[in-house]
Protein backbone atom coordinates (compact mmCIF):
# COMPACT_ATOMS: atom_id res chain seq x y z
CA UNK A 1 0.00 0.00 0.00
CA UNK A 2 1.10 3.23 -0.97
CA UNK A 3 1.56 6.11 1.76
CA UNK A 4 2.00 9.55 1.51
CA UNK A 5 5.21 11.59 2.42
CA UNK A 6 5.00 14.43 4.77
CA UNK A 7 5.99 16.63 2.33
CA UNK A 8 3.20 17.92 0.22
CA UNK A 9 3.52 16.44 -3.16
CA UNK A 10 2.12 18.46 -5.98
CA UNK A 11 1.58 18.19 -10.02
CA UNK A 12 4.29 20.43 -11.85
CA UNK A 13 2.27 23.61 -13.12
CA UNK A 14 0.68 24.69 -16.09
CA UNK A 15 3.90 25.94 -17.82
CA UNK A 16 3.72 29.36 -20.15
CA UNK A 17 4.21 27.54 -23.10
CA UNK A 18 2.06 24.12 -22.86
CA UNK A 19 2.03 22.12 -26.50
CA UNK A 20 -1.37 20.22 -27.84
CA UNK A 21 0.22 17.91 -29.48
CA UNK A 22 4.00 16.24 -29.93
CA UNK A 23 4.30 17.21 -33.80
CA UNK A 24 3.65 20.89 -32.21
CA UNK A 25 5.89 20.33 -29.65
CA UNK A 26 8.83 18.61 -32.44
CA UNK A 27 11.73 21.55 -32.30
CA UNK A 28 11.81 20.96 -28.28
CA UNK A 29 11.31 17.50 -28.32
CA UNK A 30 13.65 16.65 -30.73
CA UNK A 31 16.46 19.14 -29.19
CA UNK A 32 15.74 17.22 -25.19
CA UNK A 33 16.14 13.95 -27.21
CA UNK A 34 18.93 14.82 -28.92
CA UNK A 35 20.45 16.37 -25.66
CA UNK A 36 19.81 12.95 -23.97
CA UNK A 37 20.67 10.83 -26.52
CA UNK A 38 24.17 11.80 -26.89
CA UNK A 39 25.11 11.25 -23.27
CA UNK A 40 23.76 8.12 -23.33
CA UNK A 41 25.60 6.99 -26.58
CA UNK A 42 28.66 8.38 -24.98
CA UNK A 43 28.43 6.05 -22.19
CA UNK A 44 29.26 3.48 -24.97
CA UNK A 45 30.98 4.91 -27.60
CA UNK A 46 34.06 4.59 -27.28
CA UNK A 47 34.09 1.09 -25.82
CA UNK A 48 34.60 -0.12 -29.76
CA UNK A 49 37.14 2.05 -30.02
CA UNK A 50 39.52 1.13 -26.72
CA UNK A 51 42.05 -0.94 -28.88
CA UNK A 52 42.33 1.93 -31.17
CA UNK A 53 42.81 4.83 -28.77
CA UNK A 54 45.57 2.34 -26.61
CA UNK A 55 47.42 2.17 -29.80
CA UNK A 56 47.54 5.63 -30.74
CA UNK A 57 48.38 7.08 -27.18
CA UNK A 58 50.41 4.40 -26.06
CA UNK A 59 48.46 3.37 -23.17
CA UNK A 60 48.41 0.23 -21.13
CA UNK A 61 44.85 -1.99 -19.87
CA UNK A 62 44.84 0.35 -16.98
CA UNK A 63 44.78 3.62 -18.58
CA UNK A 64 42.45 2.46 -20.97
CA UNK A 65 39.41 1.08 -18.51
CA UNK A 66 40.14 4.86 -16.93
CA UNK A 67 38.81 6.30 -20.34
CA UNK A 68 35.70 4.65 -19.92
CA UNK A 69 35.26 4.69 -16.32
CA UNK A 70 36.35 8.51 -15.97
CA UNK A 71 33.35 9.21 -17.44
CA UNK A 72 30.86 6.83 -15.59
CA UNK A 73 32.71 7.90 -12.39
CA UNK A 74 31.89 11.27 -12.92
CA UNK A 75 28.33 11.20 -14.33
CA UNK A 76 26.75 9.12 -12.08
CA UNK A 77 28.31 10.88 -8.85
CA UNK A 78 26.92 13.87 -9.87
CA UNK A 79 23.44 13.59 -10.95
CA UNK A 80 21.65 14.12 -7.67
CA UNK A 81 23.91 17.51 -7.06
CA UNK A 82 23.35 18.65 -10.95
CA UNK A 83 19.48 17.52 -9.66
CA UNK A 84 19.65 19.86 -6.96
CA UNK A 85 21.40 22.89 -8.68
CA UNK A 86 18.83 22.74 -11.30
CA UNK A 87 15.71 22.83 -9.20
CA UNK A 88 17.58 26.38 -7.16
CA UNK A 89 19.10 28.11 -10.52
CA UNK A 90 16.63 26.52 -13.23
CA UNK A 91 16.63 23.90 -15.30
CA UNK A 92 16.66 25.43 -19.13
CA UNK A 93 19.42 27.01 -17.91
CA UNK A 94 21.40 24.76 -16.31
CA UNK A 95 21.05 22.64 -19.38
CA UNK A 96 22.10 25.06 -21.94
CA UNK A 97 25.14 25.72 -19.69
CA UNK A 98 25.55 21.93 -19.64
CA UNK A 99 25.36 21.76 -23.16
CA UNK A 100 27.88 24.49 -23.96
CA UNK A 101 30.56 22.70 -21.88
CA UNK A 102 30.05 19.12 -23.12
CA UNK A 103 30.48 20.50 -27.04
CA UNK A 104 33.04 23.00 -26.10
CA UNK A 105 35.12 20.01 -24.27
CA UNK A 106 34.32 17.31 -27.50
CA UNK A 107 36.23 19.50 -29.25
CA UNK A 108 38.84 19.75 -27.00
CA UNK A 109 40.01 16.10 -28.30
CA UNK A 110 41.98 17.49 -30.86
CA UNK A 111 44.88 18.38 -28.66
CA UNK A 112 44.62 15.30 -26.66
CA UNK A 113 48.38 13.44 -26.67
CA UNK A 114 48.33 11.16 -23.57
CA UNK A 115 45.95 8.52 -22.19
CA UNK A 116 45.64 10.91 -18.94
CA UNK A 117 44.66 14.25 -20.39
CA UNK A 118 41.99 11.50 -22.42
CA UNK A 119 40.86 10.83 -19.22
CA UNK A 120 40.37 14.04 -17.91
CA UNK A 121 38.84 15.30 -21.15
CA UNK A 122 36.40 12.02 -20.14
CA UNK A 123 35.77 13.57 -16.73
CA UNK A 124 35.09 17.07 -18.03
CA UNK A 125 32.68 15.23 -20.29
CA UNK A 126 30.81 13.11 -17.60
CA UNK A 127 30.48 16.41 -15.11
CA UNK A 128 28.76 18.29 -18.33
CA UNK A 129 26.97 15.38 -19.24
CA UNK A 130 25.74 15.01 -15.30
CA UNK A 131 23.96 18.62 -15.87
CA UNK A 132 22.11 17.19 -18.60
CA UNK A 133 20.53 14.14 -17.90
CA UNK A 134 18.14 14.92 -15.10
CA UNK A 135 17.66 17.91 -16.47
CA UNK A 136 16.20 16.80 -20.53
CA UNK A 137 13.47 14.07 -18.92
CA UNK A 138 12.21 17.00 -16.01
CA UNK A 139 11.83 19.84 -18.65
CA UNK A 140 9.55 17.23 -20.61
CA UNK A 141 7.14 18.05 -18.67
CA UNK A 142 7.19 21.37 -19.12
CA UNK A 143 6.32 21.15 -22.69
CA UNK A 144 2.88 19.54 -22.01
CA UNK A 145 -0.14 20.11 -19.68
CA UNK A 146 -1.97 16.61 -20.71
CA UNK A 147 -0.48 14.03 -19.11
CA UNK A 148 -0.95 11.44 -21.86
CA UNK A 149 1.02 13.58 -23.90
CA UNK A 150 3.58 13.52 -20.68
CA UNK A 151 3.70 9.92 -20.72
CA UNK A 152 4.21 9.51 -24.51
CA UNK A 153 6.76 12.18 -24.75
CA UNK A 154 8.81 10.55 -21.73
CA UNK A 155 8.33 7.22 -23.92
CA UNK A 156 10.31 9.03 -26.57
CA UNK A 157 12.94 10.43 -24.48
CA UNK A 158 13.41 6.54 -22.78
CA UNK A 159 13.24 4.61 -26.59
CA UNK A 160 15.85 7.77 -27.72
CA UNK A 161 18.29 7.30 -24.66
CA UNK A 162 17.89 3.58 -24.38
CA UNK A 163 18.65 3.83 -28.26
CA UNK A 164 21.88 5.66 -27.92
CA UNK A 165 22.92 3.59 -24.84
CA UNK A 166 22.75 0.32 -27.07
CA UNK A 167 23.62 1.52 -30.76
CA UNK A 168 26.81 3.09 -29.47
CA UNK A 169 29.22 0.53 -30.08
CA UNK A 170 27.52 -0.07 -33.48
CA UNK A 171 27.96 3.58 -34.38
CA UNK A 172 31.21 4.05 -33.14
CA UNK A 173 32.20 0.26 -34.83
CA UNK A 174 30.81 1.40 -38.08
CA UNK A 175 32.37 5.13 -37.96
CA UNK A 176 36.16 3.87 -37.10
CA UNK A 177 35.88 2.10 -40.50
CA UNK A 178 36.38 5.55 -41.88
CA UNK A 179 37.47 8.12 -39.67
CA UNK A 180 39.75 8.31 -36.99
CA UNK A 181 38.60 7.85 -32.84
CA UNK A 182 38.71 11.61 -32.24
CA UNK A 183 35.80 11.80 -34.10
CA UNK A 184 33.63 9.96 -32.14
CA UNK A 185 34.00 12.91 -29.44
CA UNK A 186 34.08 16.05 -32.10
CA UNK A 187 30.60 15.14 -33.54
CA UNK A 188 29.19 15.87 -30.21
CA UNK A 189 29.92 19.60 -30.72
CA UNK A 190 27.23 20.01 -33.38
CA UNK A 191 24.67 17.83 -31.93
CA UNK A 192 25.34 20.39 -28.77
CA UNK A 193 24.71 22.93 -30.60
CA UNK A 194 21.66 22.03 -32.19
CA UNK A 195 20.30 20.91 -29.27
CA UNK A 196 20.98 24.50 -27.80
CA UNK A 197 19.18 26.04 -30.25
CA UNK A 198 16.04 23.90 -29.94
CA UNK A 199 15.84 24.45 -25.92
CA UNK A 200 16.16 27.91 -26.67
CA UNK A 201 13.40 28.55 -29.15
CA UNK A 202 11.04 25.95 -28.05
CA UNK A 203 11.16 25.61 -23.66
CA UNK A 204 10.02 28.08 -21.63
CA UNK A 205 12.23 30.07 -19.58
CA UNK A 206 12.53 29.20 -16.10
CA UNK A 207 10.14 30.78 -13.63
CA UNK A 208 11.21 31.75 -10.06
CA UNK A 209 7.86 30.33 -8.83
CA UNK A 210 8.88 26.93 -10.31
CA UNK A 211 12.50 27.16 -8.29
CA UNK A 212 12.89 26.11 -4.91
CA UNK A 213 14.49 29.22 -2.93
CA UNK A 214 16.39 26.77 -0.49
CA UNK A 215 20.31 27.32 -0.08
CA UNK A 216 22.36 24.76 -1.68
CA UNK A 217 23.35 21.92 0.55
CA UNK A 218 27.02 21.51 -0.60
CA UNK A 219 27.74 19.37 2.32
CA UNK A 220 25.14 16.85 1.37
CA UNK A 221 26.63 17.43 -2.60
CA UNK A 222 30.00 16.27 -1.04
CA UNK A 223 28.88 13.43 0.38
CA UNK A 224 26.00 11.98 -2.42
CA UNK A 225 29.51 12.45 -4.94
CA UNK A 226 31.67 10.28 -2.63
CA UNK A 227 29.04 8.06 -1.90
CA UNK A 228 27.99 7.29 -5.39
CA UNK A 229 31.40 7.36 -6.93
CA UNK A 230 33.49 5.25 -4.31
CA UNK A 231 30.41 2.49 -4.60
CA UNK A 232 30.55 2.43 -8.40
CA UNK A 233 34.51 2.61 -8.43
CA UNK A 234 34.33 -0.35 -5.61
CA UNK A 235 31.65 -2.63 -7.84
CA UNK A 236 34.50 -1.32 -11.09
CA UNK A 237 37.84 -2.32 -9.28
CA UNK A 238 35.88 -5.48 -7.48
CA UNK A 239 35.90 -7.00 -11.13
CA UNK A 240 39.20 -5.93 -12.29
CA UNK A 241 41.24 -6.10 -9.44
CA UNK A 242 39.06 -8.68 -6.83
CA UNK A 243 36.55 -8.44 -4.08
CA UNK A 244 39.57 -9.10 -1.87
CA UNK A 245 42.34 -6.47 -3.08
CA UNK A 246 42.83 -3.37 -0.46
CA UNK A 247 41.78 -0.71 -2.85
CA UNK A 248 38.35 -2.55 -3.09
CA UNK A 249 37.83 -2.66 0.07
CA UNK A 250 38.61 0.53 0.61
CA UNK A 251 36.04 1.80 -1.68
CA UNK A 252 33.46 -0.08 -0.39
CA UNK A 253 34.42 0.98 3.42
CA UNK A 254 34.54 4.83 2.12
CA UNK A 255 31.25 4.44 0.46
CA UNK A 256 29.30 3.20 3.07
CA UNK A 257 30.95 5.93 5.64
CA UNK A 258 30.03 8.65 3.27
CA UNK A 259 26.25 6.98 2.76
CA UNK A 260 25.55 7.24 6.30
CA UNK A 261 27.40 10.35 6.58
CA UNK A 262 24.66 11.68 4.06
CA UNK A 263 22.18 10.14 5.72
CA UNK A 264 22.55 12.10 9.13
CA UNK A 265 23.48 15.15 7.52
CA UNK A 266 20.28 15.30 4.91
CA UNK A 267 17.73 14.48 8.12
CA UNK A 268 19.39 17.17 10.27
CA UNK A 269 20.05 19.73 7.33
CA UNK A 270 16.86 22.74 7.26
CA UNK A 271 17.96 22.34 3.54
CA UNK A 272 18.59 18.80 2.81
CA UNK A 273 19.20 18.21 -1.09
CA UNK A 274 17.29 15.12 -0.95
CA UNK A 275 14.19 15.72 1.62
CA UNK A 276 14.27 11.67 2.63
CA UNK A 277 11.06 12.08 4.02
CA UNK A 278 9.99 11.84 0.24
CA UNK A 279 10.92 8.04 0.89
CA UNK A 280 7.97 6.94 3.08
CA UNK A 281 5.99 7.85 -0.22
CA UNK A 282 5.43 3.93 -2.21
CA UNK A 283 5.56 5.60 -5.46
CA UNK A 284 8.93 7.44 -4.93
CA UNK A 285 10.74 4.38 -3.13
CA UNK A 286 9.21 1.41 -5.13
CA UNK A 287 9.68 3.38 -8.67
CA UNK A 288 13.36 4.42 -7.44
CA UNK A 289 13.91 0.78 -7.00
CA UNK A 290 12.47 -0.65 -10.02
CA UNK A 291 14.25 1.10 -12.35
CA UNK A 292 17.66 0.10 -10.51
CA UNK A 293 16.33 -3.36 -11.08
CA UNK A 294 15.94 -2.75 -14.75
CA UNK A 295 19.28 -1.27 -15.45
CA UNK A 296 21.15 -4.24 -13.85
CA UNK A 297 18.68 -6.73 -16.01
CA UNK A 298 19.93 -4.15 -19.29
CA UNK A 299 23.56 -3.39 -17.97
CA UNK A 300 24.50 -6.99 -17.67
CA UNK A 301 22.89 -8.58 -20.88
CA UNK A 302 24.60 -5.32 -22.59
CA UNK A 303 27.98 -6.37 -21.09
CA UNK A 304 27.03 -10.53 -21.63
CA UNK A 305 25.97 -10.53 -25.27
CA UNK A 306 28.69 -8.02 -26.12
CA UNK A 307 31.40 -10.98 -24.91
CA UNK A 308 29.42 -13.58 -26.58
CA UNK A 309 28.82 -12.42 -29.78
CA UNK A 310 32.19 -10.54 -30.22
CA UNK A 311 34.07 -13.27 -28.12
CA UNK A 312 32.27 -16.74 -28.07
CA UNK A 313 30.74 -16.57 -31.69
CA UNK A 314 33.62 -14.55 -33.57
CA UNK A 315 31.75 -11.70 -34.70
CA UNK A 316 32.94 -8.20 -35.89
CA UNK A 317 32.09 -5.07 -33.82
CA UNK A 318 29.58 -4.08 -36.45
CA UNK A 319 27.78 -7.71 -36.54
CA UNK A 320 27.82 -7.73 -33.27
CA UNK A 321 26.29 -4.40 -32.82
CA UNK A 322 23.32 -5.67 -35.31
CA UNK A 323 22.47 -8.30 -33.56
CA UNK A 324 20.95 -5.89 -30.70
CA UNK A 325 18.46 -5.26 -33.42
CA UNK A 326 16.03 -6.78 -31.36
CA UNK A 327 16.29 -4.39 -28.58
CA UNK A 328 16.32 -1.23 -30.49
CA UNK A 329 13.19 -2.67 -32.76
CA UNK A 330 11.15 -3.88 -29.50
CA UNK A 331 11.87 -0.63 -27.98
CA UNK A 332 10.03 1.23 -30.82
CA UNK A 333 7.35 -0.71 -31.03
CA UNK A 334 6.45 -1.38 -27.67
CA UNK A 335 4.35 1.62 -26.65
CA UNK A 336 1.13 0.01 -27.13
CA UNK A 337 2.09 -3.01 -24.96
CA UNK A 338 3.46 -0.51 -21.84
CA UNK A 339 0.73 2.09 -21.91
CA UNK A 340 -2.13 -0.70 -22.97
CA UNK A 341 -0.66 -2.09 -19.58
CA UNK A 342 -0.86 1.01 -17.17
CA UNK A 343 -3.87 1.86 -18.85
CA UNK A 344 -5.97 -1.59 -18.36
CA UNK A 345 -4.52 -2.73 -14.83
CA UNK A 346 -2.67 0.13 -13.26
CA UNK A 347 1.19 0.95 -12.58
CA UNK A 348 1.23 -1.38 -9.86
CA UNK A 349 0.13 -4.74 -11.56
CA UNK A 350 1.90 -3.22 -15.10
CA UNK A 351 5.12 -3.35 -13.10
CA UNK A 352 4.52 -6.53 -11.80
CA UNK A 353 4.29 -7.94 -15.25
CA UNK A 354 7.03 -5.85 -16.55
CA UNK A 355 9.19 -7.54 -13.17
CA UNK A 356 8.02 -11.36 -14.49
CA UNK A 357 8.86 -10.15 -18.16
CA UNK A 358 12.36 -9.53 -17.03
CA UNK A 359 12.93 -12.41 -14.53
CA UNK A 360 11.16 -14.70 -16.90
CA UNK A 361 13.88 -13.49 -20.44
CA UNK A 362 16.98 -13.75 -18.42
CA UNK A 363 15.89 -16.96 -17.55
CA UNK A 364 15.13 -17.54 -21.15
CA UNK A 365 18.92 -16.19 -22.09
CA UNK A 366 19.93 -18.96 -19.43
CA UNK A 367 19.12 -21.58 -21.79
CA UNK A 368 19.08 -19.93 -25.04
CA UNK A 369 23.15 -18.84 -24.97
CA UNK A 370 23.83 -22.35 -25.78
CA UNK A 371 21.15 -22.71 -28.52
CA UNK A 372 22.04 -19.97 -30.97
CA UNK A 373 20.69 -16.61 -31.61
CA UNK A 374 17.07 -17.03 -32.08
CA UNK A 375 16.70 -18.60 -28.73
CA UNK A 376 18.66 -14.88 -27.69
CA UNK A 377 16.62 -12.63 -30.00
CA UNK A 378 13.10 -14.21 -28.70
CA UNK A 379 14.66 -13.00 -24.80
CA UNK A 380 15.67 -9.78 -26.09
CA UNK A 381 12.15 -9.20 -27.39
CA UNK A 382 10.47 -9.98 -23.79
CA UNK A 383 13.48 -8.38 -22.26
CA UNK A 384 12.48 -4.98 -23.44
CA UNK A 385 8.83 -5.16 -23.61
CA UNK A 386 9.52 -5.59 -19.67
CA UNK A 387 12.58 -2.72 -19.15
CA UNK A 388 9.80 -0.36 -21.29
CA UNK A 389 6.98 -1.01 -19.30
CA UNK A 390 8.56 -0.13 -15.72
CA UNK A 391 11.23 2.16 -17.29
CA UNK A 392 8.26 4.43 -18.63
CA UNK A 393 5.92 4.26 -15.89
CA UNK A 394 8.32 4.60 -13.01
CA UNK A 395 9.45 7.89 -14.89
CA UNK A 396 7.01 9.58 -15.30
CA UNK A 397 5.53 8.52 -11.85
CA UNK A 398 8.33 8.94 -9.91
CA UNK A 399 8.68 13.08 -11.63
CA UNK A 400 4.80 13.30 -10.80
CA UNK A 401 5.35 12.02 -7.12
CA UNK A 402 7.68 14.69 -6.38
CA UNK A 403 7.07 18.22 -4.89
CA UNK A 404 6.42 20.36 -7.96
CA UNK A 405 9.64 22.44 -7.48
CA UNK A 406 12.01 19.27 -6.87
CA UNK A 407 11.34 17.25 -10.26
CA UNK A 408 14.79 18.09 -11.51
CA UNK A 409 16.09 16.00 -8.44
CA UNK A 410 13.46 13.63 -9.25
CA UNK A 411 14.59 12.97 -12.14
CA UNK A 412 18.00 12.95 -11.25
CA UNK A 413 17.17 10.25 -8.56
CA UNK A 414 15.67 8.31 -11.25
CA UNK A 415 19.16 8.55 -12.90
CA UNK A 416 21.46 8.06 -10.50
CA UNK A 417 19.25 4.46 -9.33
CA UNK A 418 19.87 3.37 -13.23
CA UNK A 419 23.34 4.42 -13.32
CA UNK A 420 23.69 2.46 -9.68
CA UNK A 421 21.79 -0.23 -10.83
CA UNK A 422 23.99 -0.34 -14.70
CA UNK A 423 27.49 -0.53 -12.72
CA UNK A 424 25.95 -3.91 -10.24
CA UNK A 425 24.66 -5.10 -13.10
CA UNK A 426 28.16 -4.97 -15.12
CA UNK A 427 29.94 -6.06 -11.79
CA UNK A 428 27.79 -9.32 -11.00
CA UNK A 429 28.66 -10.49 -14.64
CA UNK A 430 31.87 -9.76 -15.11
CA UNK A 431 32.67 -11.19 -11.65
CA UNK A 432 30.33 -14.34 -12.56
CA UNK A 433 32.51 -14.66 -15.64
CA UNK A 434 35.40 -14.72 -14.53
CA UNK A 435 34.87 -17.06 -11.16
CA UNK A 436 33.00 -19.38 -13.66
CA UNK A 437 35.00 -19.15 -16.83
CA UNK A 438 38.66 -17.02 -16.73
CA UNK A 439 39.81 -13.89 -15.50
CA UNK A 440 41.47 -12.91 -18.88
CA UNK A 441 39.26 -13.65 -21.64
CA UNK A 442 41.88 -14.35 -24.71
CA UNK A 443 41.52 -12.69 -28.17
CA UNK A 444 41.07 -14.31 -31.59
CA UNK A 445 39.19 -18.10 -32.45
CA UNK A 446 38.73 -19.47 -29.35
CA UNK A 447 38.70 -23.08 -28.32
CA UNK A 448 35.78 -25.56 -28.05
CA UNK A 449 36.60 -25.94 -24.48
CA UNK A 450 36.46 -22.46 -23.93
CA UNK A 451 33.48 -21.58 -25.59
CA UNK A 452 31.57 -24.65 -23.57
CA UNK A 453 32.97 -23.11 -20.10
CA UNK A 454 31.67 -19.42 -21.30
CA UNK A 455 28.06 -20.83 -21.94
CA UNK A 456 28.33 -22.74 -18.83
CA UNK A 457 29.06 -19.30 -17.08
CA UNK A 458 26.61 -17.43 -18.77
CA UNK A 459 23.81 -19.87 -17.99
CA UNK A 460 24.42 -19.55 -14.42
CA UNK A 461 24.95 -15.70 -14.65
CA UNK A 462 21.96 -15.10 -15.97
CA UNK A 463 20.01 -17.72 -13.85
CA UNK A 464 21.25 -15.47 -11.16
CA UNK A 465 20.53 -12.13 -12.31
CA UNK A 466 16.89 -13.33 -13.08
CA UNK A 467 16.29 -13.68 -9.24
CA UNK A 468 17.93 -11.17 -8.46
CA UNK A 469 16.28 -8.30 -10.78
CA UNK A 470 12.77 -10.76 -10.26
CA UNK A 471 13.08 -9.79 -6.71
CA UNK A 472 14.42 -5.86 -6.95
CA UNK A 473 11.86 -5.04 -9.29
CA UNK A 474 9.16 -6.96 -8.28
CA UNK A 475 9.51 -5.38 -4.68
CA UNK A 476 9.69 -1.73 -6.21
CA UNK A 477 6.70 -2.56 -8.71
CA UNK A 478 4.29 -4.07 -5.86
CA UNK A 479 4.86 -0.22 -3.54
CA UNK A 480 3.07 1.70 -6.08
CA UNK A 481 -0.33 2.57 -6.89
CA UNK A 482 -2.81 1.59 -8.73
CA UNK A 483 -3.02 4.40 -10.89
CA UNK A 484 -4.11 4.03 -13.90
CA UNK A 485 -2.94 7.68 -15.39
CA UNK A 486 -0.02 9.28 -15.68
CA UNK A 487 -0.57 11.46 -12.52
CA UNK A 488 -0.08 10.22 -8.37
CA UNK A 489 -1.96 10.69 -5.91
CA UNK A 490 -0.80 13.78 -3.27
Amino acid sequence: MSTTAPTPLATPQPSSRAYPSLRAAWIPLAALCLAFFVEMVDNTLLSIALPTIGRDLGSGTTGLQWVTGAYSLTFGGLLLTAGSIADRFGRRRVLLVGLGVFGALSLCVVFVHSAGELIALRAGLGVAAAAMAPITNSLVFRLFDDKTLRMRAMTVMIVVGMSGFVLGPLLGGTALAHVSWEWLLVVNAPIALIACIGVRLGVAADRAEDLTGDRLDLPGAALSVATIGLACYSLTSGVEHGWAAAGTLAAIAGAIAAGIAFVRHERRSASPMLDLSLFSNGTVRGATIAQAGTSIAMASVMFGLILHFQYAYGWSPVRAGLANLPIIVTMLLATPVSEGLAKRFGHRVACLVGAALLAGSLLGLSWGVSHGYLAIAVSMVFLTIGLRTIMTICAVALVEAMPANRTSIGTALNDTAQEVGTSVGTAVVGTLIAVLVTTSLPAGTWSHELVTSFFHGERISYGVLAIVVGLIAGYGAHTLTDSRSTEEPA
